[in-house]
């Protein structure tokens, strides 16, 4: 680790594919915080799969407002590994700070693409996640989630999808103190 401290963070993020060094070049890079934003949004078009996930997985924590579209658009990424982190960062409040994260008009329609026909099941089970977080406001949401709680081909997204559909538990322990 002690030879990541005067690496500069472009080097950093271009470890996020070495497996030597993806682990402490990751903790740098957090550790550096919002002065390593502008190498990790570049992270995001790096060639490398592996680096373009490290880089949703930092946003995860590291995310502001002006990464945002950014990381949105990462769900649409050719990578299911890169998908995954994406629909994860966008749909995590626990890891974040005090950043708000991004409303219905921004990531439910990706998130509802996803979980409707992703070729990839952990994909789908984190779509079906950020999608979970507008089921009490959007007819779609739900929609989407008791649809896959019936019909997606993977008994573990099934089984998510139902934990956020209505009479799920992550469904009753989310909603609105009125609706209780």
């Amino acid at each position: 680790m002690l030879g990541f401290v005067r690496a500069d963070n472009e080097a950093l993020v271009a470890c996020l594919c070495d497996p030597q060094r993806t682990v402490a070049a990751y903790h740098e890079l957090l550790r550096r915080g919002e002065d390593a934003l502008d190498a990790v949004r570049s992270g995001l078009s790096h060639d490398n799969p592996a680096v373009r996930e490290g880089c949703c997985r930092l946003l995860d924590h590291l995310v502001d407002t002006d990464s945002m579209d950014l990381l949105i658009a990462m769900a649409d990424d050719p990578d299911a590994r890169v998908r995954t982190a994406a629909f994860h960062a966008l749909a995590c409040d626990r890891c974040k700070g005090g950043t708000c994260a991004p409303g219905a008009d921004r990531v439910l329609e990706p998130a509802l693409r996803h979980l409707a026909s992703d070729p990839d099941p952990h994909v789908r089970a984190r779509a079906a996640e950020l999608v979970g977080k507008f089921v009490h406001t959007e007819v779609r949401a739900v929609t989407a989630l008791e649809t896959c709680r019936a019909h997606d081909p993977s008994p573990a997204v099934r089984k998510k999808a139902g934990w956020y559909a209505p009479g799920g538990t992550i469904h009753e322990r989310t909603a609105p103190r009125a609706l209780r």
